[in-house]
């Protein structure tokens, strides 16, 4: 099966959101492995794309909440539950999700 996703020139930031299938998704470059999760946090619906990232996690700007960004699992409240995170796959210099 082809996978679904979008495509993008990636530059310097370490997150920026993307729209693929009509979802939101938190694009994160660490340090040249890339990984995506949803983009909504589970508390409030914050853009985790925003976030201050800090090594494997992100901090939700809005509450505080914390994710793993490899794997989307919640590390800190207020965040009832993680978030889904999706297969990545670089061609060239163009970045694919899969959803």
């Amino acid at each position: 099966m082809r996978p679904r996703g979008a495509r993008l020139q990636w530059q310097r930031p370490k997150a920026k959101c993307v729209e693929v299938a009509g979802k939101k998704i938190a694009l994160f470059n660490l340090e040249g492995s890339f990984y995506a999760i949803d983009d909504t946090c589970t508390h409030r619906g914050g853009p985790l794309s925003e976030g201050e990232v800090s090594g494997e996690e992100v901090t939700c700007p809005w509450h505080g909440a914390v994710y793993n960004i490899k794997t989307g699992a919640v590390l800190g409240p207020p965040a009832p539950r993680g978030v889904a995170s999706y297969p990545v796959r670089v061609q060239g210099a163009d970045v694919e999700v899969e959803v």
